[in-house]
């Protein structure tokens, strides 16, 4: 037995000799993963006595659970999206938690602030659920840890040999690059409120851009969380349009969400640049369909790369895939004599990217 980051780890031999001896300490279920010797539920979709969470974003996070266990900036995001009352009982993860006959552990997973891994050790042997993460260093949010075990609950968000992100910073040099050269021209970039709003901005802040960045007003709450939370995102301005001032906003970046921009509240900027953040713009036909001009390939998810190194590095006995495309996946299982097996949890849909 050897000890990393703070968990007992077994040699893989034996984890694989244990798994086959027991039941693996989750099962899916219809409400999500399912966890009986502790009797929980991990990012259940439907209301449950106790869930543990992996993240704040909609569809792994929702209200009308008994009781929640995540981390504390996940608490205090669910509070400020679903109000205070979002639980009848909150519980703070920190360190190794007993619950039941498993001990439970959240580990960093890159994705957005307060974005966990979850491991789950009992008889059965070590299970992480990775919930969404990315090895793609993000300054908004801790790095994403590596975590050995015998199951891995991998997201499939971008598993496809396709999906191979550029680097974030030759993005925000594009986006740079359009604003010297349309100087005349506002820039909209959509941007998710959680997570990639925060991101492109501290990416903007890192490439030297100094001048204020203006947030449409359903990012403000998040903004100011992170904020308060030592993410410095520097100086953010309300995107307020005056009436007959359209160009104030010449030369500037506003963020809003991607909704923002089918409402007339989009109209007020003089003739905008559309901009869209998220790994799906590498998928031309959606950047056509939604109307961006100018695409920014900018995931807060695993790429195929990252995916199958992870795989490859952890070396779990068993790998579970869900939410996303399990196909080349499983298939890439198969021709590297890997055990997996696809969940097809019905409720996480493409995440919010």
């Amino acid at each position: 037995m050897v000890i990393a980051g703070g968990c007992a780890i077994l040699r893989q031999d034996v984890l694989s000799e244990r798994c086959a001896m027991s039941a693996p300490p989750l099962i899916p279920q219809p409400q999500g993963l399912y966890c009986p010797e502790g009797d929980f539920f991990i990012d259940p979709v439907r209301p449950v006595a106790r869930a543990l969470v992996t993240h704040a974003h909609a569809d792994h996070a929702r209200a009308g659970h008994g009781a929640v266990m995540a981390t504390r900036q996940t608490l205090d995001i669910m509070a400020l999206r679903y109000g205070p009352e979002f639980t009848q009982s909150r519980q703070v993860a920190e360190g190794a938690v007993q619950i039941g006959a498993v001990r439970v552990r959240f580990h960093p997973a890159g994705h957005v602030l307060g974005s966990a891994q979850i491991c789950v050790e009992g008889p059965g042997g070590r299970v992480v659920v990775t919930g969404d993460y990315t090895r793609t260093p993000n300054a908004a949010c801790a790095p994403w840890e590596p975590v050995p075990c015998d199951i891995l609950v991998t997201e499939a968000t971008f598993a496809l040999p396709v999906f191979r992100h550029p680097d974030p910073e030759a993005e925000i040099a594009k986006l740079l690059a359009s604003v010297r050269a349309f100087p005349e021209r506002a820039h909209l970039v959509g941007a998710y409120a959680l997570g990639k709003a925060q991101r492109v901005i501290m990416l903007l802040r890192a490439a030297g851009y100094e001048a204020p960045i203006y947030i449409h007003g359903a990012l403000a709450k998040l903004c100011d969380y992170h904020l308060a939370e030592g993410i410095a995102l520097g100086d953010l301005r309300p995107a307020t349009v005056a009436r007959g001032r359209k160009g104030d906003f010449a030369g500037a970046i506003v963020l809003a969400p991607p909704s923002a921009f089918a409402a007339t509240w989009a109209q007020r900027f003089p003739d905008p640049v559309i901009c869209f953040a998220s790994g799906w713009m590498m998928v031309r036909a959606r950047a056509r369909q939604r109307g961006v001009e100018l695409p920014l390939v900018i995931s807060d998810h695993v790429d195929w790369p990252q995916l199958t190194r992870t795989i490859a590095e952890l070396n779990p006995a068993e790998t579970w895939i869900t939410h996303g495309r399990e196909d080349a996946l499983m298939r890439w299982c198969a021709l590297q004599h890997r055990k997996a097996r696809p969940l097809r949890l019905i409720g996480y849909e493409d995440e919010p990217e």
